[in-house]
């Protein structure tokens, strides 16, 4: 019976793994894509404003252009595939991102990146090895005397059936235009004992209708998927499992300038 239980467990926990699966943005509701629907759907699938996911496994390769936004080369495609649709919102706006159940050993941060794409829109657009992608937010743990699973995390907030989801906001100088966001939660329960941490990344695409006059980030905040993160960084390879500070990989948190 042991066996039995500890199989159910494991099978449970990869079937936990969580994904994107609506967002609210300028006041109106999207469905994102549902990679167990989707694929099956052929022509009757309907358009998205988010880019094809094609598990809600994760990626672990450093390296590998799947980094960017959760797509797969074993499944020929180059990063994932640019969506039809753009949501449109307010630059300094409030969007909201409703994850799937996340399990409750998966401790880690979250981070939010954007990049501009060309005028015609984002929806043929693929940055490729470009350092186009700039952060806008990011949080991690806020406890550093606690363990699991006592210490809290910003994704802490999706560990429930009813959790409100998480929340990030359209830099009010953003001009307007078309824009990816690459949105991940890094999971780090296995990084210290396997060397193998967890990347979930998720990517949309916005048109921002009014704002300010910024296109993008400095050219110093800007990063490309693969090469932000390295294995070797603090904020990956780190033992989620014991108290303490903890770094979140990645370049810094670019800010509007206060001029705009």
């Amino acid at each position: 019976m042991k066996y039995l239980l500890a199989a159910l467990a494991a099978a449970t926990s990869v079937s936990a793994h969580g994904w994107v699966d609506n967002a609210t943005i300028g006041g109106v509701f999207y469905q994102l894509y549902h990679p167990y629907q989707d694929p099956y759907m052929g022509e009757w699938a309907p358009p998205r404003i988010s880019r094809k996911l094609v598990t809600n496994g994760p990626v672990l390769d450093v390296t590998s252009i799947d980094l960017q936004c959760g797509g797969s080369t074993a499944e020929g495609q180059i990063g994932t595939e640019p969506a039809p649709l753009h949501a449109p919102a307010a630059a300094g706006s409030q969007v909201n991102l409703r994850w799937t159940y996340w399990p409750d050993s998966h401790m880690g941060p979250i981070m939010t990146y954007m990049a501009r794409c060309p005028d015609e829109g984002c929806d043929t657009w693929q940055p490729g090895e470009a350092p186009v992608f700039f952060k806008i937010h990011e949080a991690g743990r806020y406890t550093t005397d606690k363990v699991w699973p006592d210490d809290i995390w910003e994704v802490t907030k999706l560990m429930s059936w009813t959790n409100e989801g998480y929340n990030y906001t359209i830099p009010a100088c953003l001009a307007p235009g078309h824009y990816l966001v690459r949105h991940e939660i890094l999971a780090l329960h296995s990084a210290w004992a396997k060397g193998e941490a967890q990347f979930y990344p998720h990517c949309h695409q916005l048109t921002i209708t009014s704002g300010g006059n910024v296109r993008e980030a400095p050219e110093e905040y800007r990063v490309s998927f693969p090469g932000a993160y390295k294995d070797d960084d603090p904020g990956i390879f780190f033992n989620v499992w014991t108290p303490g500070d903890y770094t979140i990989p990645g370049p810094p948190v670019w800010q509007c300038p206060e001029s705009e």
